[in-house]
Order: C-alpha cells, then sequence, then structure tokens
C-alpha cells in the first residue's frame, strides 16, 4: 500500500454563523469516519500472523503474511505484489517471523521455499489474480502449522462479513488490528474501511469469526493507496483452485 505525502491542515477565520455550520458538518462526519486500527494483543491467533521481511527478522520488512492449514503443514498467504513484484520477479530471501514484535521473534524465522500465484499476475499484474500461496522450510524438525497452528481458509461467503484484520506496518514494532466488515468493491474485489493500513500491511489475513482467512489486503490498487481503506481479491473459486495447486507441491 503506496502513501502519498499527507497534506498539511489549513485554517481561515469564519463568521459566527459559518463557524457553526461547519462545527455541525465536521461533527456529523465525524459520527461517518471509519474506525482506527488498533495495537494487536498477542494471543495465539495472533500470532499465525507475522513479518515478511529481508534475510532476517531484523531485515527491511516487505509485507505481512500469515498460516493456513493445509496437507503438509507448511503453507502461507499473502499477496501476490508482495512475493512476486510487478516487473520484478520473483523475491528472494524472504523470511516469515510469525509473532514479532519489538525485535523479538518467539517462534524463530523460517525461509521462504516456494511461490504459487496465478500466470495472470506472473504475466500480467492482473489485480483479480493478486493473492500467494507460499511453502516455508521447516525449522528445528518441525512445520511452520505444527508451531503456531493456522487458520481455515475461506470461500464463497459473500459480502458484508465480519472480520479482524491483523497486519505489520513498516513504520512500527507491533502489529495492528481492526474489528470492521467487508463491503463490495466491485463483483470480485472487497473492502474494508478502517484506518492505519500503511506500507508493509499488503497481504494482511482478513479473518471471520470463525476462523477462517477471506480475504488479504492486495487486489485494486495492489491494497489501497491510502491508510483508510483497503482491498481484497474476493476468495472464491480463483483462489481455491490456487491454494489447491500450493498445498499439493
Amino acid at each position: 500500500m503506496a502513501l502519498g505525502p499527507a497534506r498539511p491542515v489549513r485554517a481561515r477565520l469564519l463568521p459566527p454563523a459559518a463557524a457553526l455550520l461547519i462545527a455541525a458538518t465536521a461533527c456529523s462526519s465525524a459520527v461517518e469516519a471509519p474506525p482506527a486500527a488498533r495495537t494487536a494483543p498477542r494471543d495465539a491467533a495472533g500470532d499465525r500472523i507475522g513479518t515478511l521481511s529481508l534475510g532476517t527478522a531484523r531485515g527491511p520488512r516487505a509485507c505481512t503474511a500469515s498460516v493456513v492449514r493445509s496437507p503438509r503443514h507448511n503453507l502461507l498467504v499473502t499477496a501476490a505484489h508482495c512475493v512476486v513484484p510487478e516487473d520484478y520477479g520473483p523475491q528472494e530471501g524472504l523470511v516469515f517471523t510469525p509473532g514479532y514484535r519489538n525485535g523479538t521473534s518467539p517462534y524463530g524465522s523460517w525461509a521462504l521455499d516456494a511461490v504459487t500465484v496465478d500466470p495472470r499476475w506472473s504475466e500480467e499484474a492482473d489485480p483479480e489474480y493478486d493473492v500467494a500461496f507460499v511453502t516455508v522450510k521447516p525449522s528445528g524438525g518441525r512445520q511452520i502449522e505444527d508451531v503456531v497452528g493456522g487458520n481455515s481458509l475461506g470461500g464463497e461467503s459473500g459480502f458484508g462479513l465480519a472480520v479482524s484484520v491483523t497486519g505489520y506496518p513498516n513504520g512500527g514494532e507491533e502489529p495492528i488490528t481492526c474489528s470492521t466488515r467487508t463491503a463490495s468493491q466491485s463483483p470480485t474485489q472487497e473492502r474494508f474501511d478502517c484506518d492505519g493500513y500503511t506500507e508493509g500491511t499488503s497481504g494482511s489475513p482478513w479473518i471471520t469469526g470463525a476462523g477462517a482467512v477471506v480475504g488479504v489486503i492486495g487486489g485494486y490498487q495492489e491494497g489501497g493507496d491510502t491508510p483508510r481503506v483497503s482491498y481484497s481479491v474476493t476468495f472464491d473459486e480463483r483462489v481455491t483452485q490456487l491454494y489447491r495447486r500450493a498445498a499439493a507441491g
């Protein structure tokens, strides 16, 4: 999610009547403003989410990813543009650090092994296919899902779902989270409104109360060009088929 520079706030003196009108409008707008993300609590579900960074947990950060259940217990989901950037090809040397906070890595870092994206992303950067599944190598003889667990993959769930979205802004050392509802951006893309999702949060999972991932920040505008609105490819048959390819190895 690329962000432009913030515009300075400007003010000017107004006649009393006009000032009252503006104040009333501001109060009305404040009621309708989207919620703001908060620091995510540390818990077992949150520890399935982590950073994608270069080389080590403290290396330059790329995005966010999370563990999904799979037959081999070694699979992550993220946005395709995180691991196969447009015009650059597969990103080499990334590691996944689940539960990362303030320089600590409670479960270590896990090297990425293989990336599965749809050819329409790798060849055309089609935003309708901005989803990736990534296998990670075992660490200490264990697979990632056996260490932190995993979320199920949801699909064909429609819009208006209550979800929690947790991710890692590049400007902070702790994950943020927001509970909100999905909405339709198009028949095949969805959105949520919550402030605070800046660069680094691409790939953040959209998780239902039942623990199913139904989206990741990506898709339209590679997830959004402001921190207040985020997007995802709808998790329909396109994503299910990609998951099956990745899970089959």
